[in-house]
């Protein structure tokens, strides 16, 4: 079965969170086996309590504007629902998940105050500081190194934050968002849309030839195999795509 990722930001009142201060937006894309889904989930939440103007300044997200939002414990279940089960992808995780943890501990929920019992956690900025050492690592800077368009970041937002730690994350890791055995309309190889009668094109084997012969992995080779995927992932931070594929 593929893999389920939801890539997560959240927006704050200020920091540190052990100083009283709360979530006030919650942004959310789904990734399914490295593809993008279309699911997502967002919200804009009343903290009950003014933000730092240096928080505002980040964010540009006003007291007034917050006032009426619903608070987090209306939401709470529709968010724990979409995040349950799912590996967590998150730049610099300790402070969001720290907030969340910190949401459900408010609400008394103790067997949802520490989400990690819940999810496998990815943490990007980890993961770039030991790629990238010495580096700037900051999403804007990854989204340069990378080449991923940030144009619209003029102010932090979860929701457009998530969807471009999206789009640095399957960069990162790669760039390859699907494994697919057909080539690309554009090279005239994929999609048959547009191409004419290819079919007849296609040259088929003689029905009596002889059959080619099986060739199986020995066990060297399987255990290479194995070596190989698992430095795949421990690079990608995510299992490679051969294993996602083999355990659907």
């Amino acid at each position: 079965m593929a893999i389920r990722s939801v890539v997560l930001d959240t927006e704050t009142t200020g920091m540190p969170v052990t100083d009283g201060h709360r979530i006030i937006e919650i942004g959310c894309v789904e990734l399914m086996g490295r593809r993008l889904t279309g699911r997502h989930f967002h919200v804009y939440l009343q903290p009950d309590r003014d933000s730092d103007e240096g928080a505002i300044g980040v964010h540009g997200i006003t007291d007034e504007f917050l006032k009426g939002k619903p608070r987090f414990a209306e939401v709470a279940d529709e968010f724990f629902e979409f995040i349950n089960g799912a590996q967590l992808i998150i730049h610099n995780a300790a402070f969001d998940v720290g907030f969340i943890n910190n949401e459900f501990a408010l609400m008394g929920q103790k067997d949802r105050a520490d989400i990690s019992q819940h999810c496998s956690i990815l943490d990007t900025l980890m993961m770039a500081r030991g790629r990238h050492p010495g580096q700037r690592n900051s999403l804007d800077a990854l989204c340069k190194r990378y080449g991923v368009d940030n144009s619209g970041r003029e102010l932090h937002g979860a929701l457009l934050d998530s969807e471009i730690l999206a789009d640095v994350y399957l960069t990162m890791t790669g760039g390859q968002t699907s494994l697919s055995l057909a080539g690309n309309a554009s090279d005239g190889t994929g999609s048959a849309e547009g191409s004419g009668n290819r079919a007849s094109e296609i040259r088929r084997l003689p029905a009596d030839r002889k059959p080619a012969p099986i060739i199986r992995a020995s066990e060297q080779d399987l255990a290479e195999h194995a070596v190989r995927l698992e430095a795949i992932a421990k690079s990608a931070g995510a299992p490679a795509l051969w294993t996602q594929l083999t355990q659907q």
